[in-house]
């Protein structure tokens, strides 16, 4: 996630803090460990913190057979991000802001920051092959990451506390909302707040 986060930065933008938003799943047993591994991962990185939300099991009954099934729907995780980004904003911890996400629900959190604080700038960068027009609209400005960026952003095979994992990009393209929030570089760092610039991912 950092790396991925760092390979969007201007040469002139610094990355300080990354904070990633995810939910635990349950089940099944080969997801749950895939996705452990993944956070195991993460945690072995300086400067990042994960804040999680929670899958709630909605029924979904079967037209054809009547059979009820439970789907997983993950909560919180766009609450989390607007109440972060709002909160960083006001503390003035960024000049630029960027969304990597196509989920319309953030929309809100967007506008507001950008009418609140109308020196800051919000920008949103698709995942490959998602694109949303109102959430692209309500940005500063947007732009599609591409495949390559990804596939340069992965983890190595080994990492420094011994956890062996072989991300496949697959898992990575899973993930649907990071934050990456910069500042503008050396002259104006001298006139920012003491306080550190963080990237939240999620």
């Amino acid at each position: 996630m950092q790396a991925l986060a760092t390979n969007l930065l201007k040469p002139d933008q610094t990355l300080t803090h990354t904070k990633y938003f995810t939910a635990r799943v349950s089940s099944p047993a080969d997801k749950v460990k895939r996705q452990s591994t993944y956070l195991d991962a993460l945690q072995s990185l300086s400067s990042l913190s994960i804040l999680y939300g929670r899958y709630q099991l909605n029924p979904f009954t079967c037209r054809n057979c009547s059979h009820v099934h439970q789907i997983p729907n993950e909560k919180m995780t766009d609450v989390n991000i607007a109440v972060e980004l709002m909160q960083d904003a006001f503390q003035d911890r960024f000049d630029t802001a960027f969304l990597v996400s196509a989920d319309s629900d953030l929309v809100g959190p967007v506008v507001a920051v950008q009418r609140l604080f109308p020196k800051k700038r919000i920008v949103v960068a698709c995942p490959p092959g998602r694109f949303s027009a109102n959430l692209c609209n309500a940005a500063g400005a947007h732009f599609q990451i591409g495949r390559a960026v990804i596939a340069k952003s992965l983890f190595p095979e080994t990492i420094h506390n011994a956890i062996r994992i072989c991300p496949h990009p697959a898992d990575i393209m899973a993930v649907t909302d990071l934050l990456v929030l910069e500042h503008m570089g050396p002259i104006l760092k001298s006139l920012a707040p003491s306080a550190p610039y963080p990237l939240m991912l999620s």
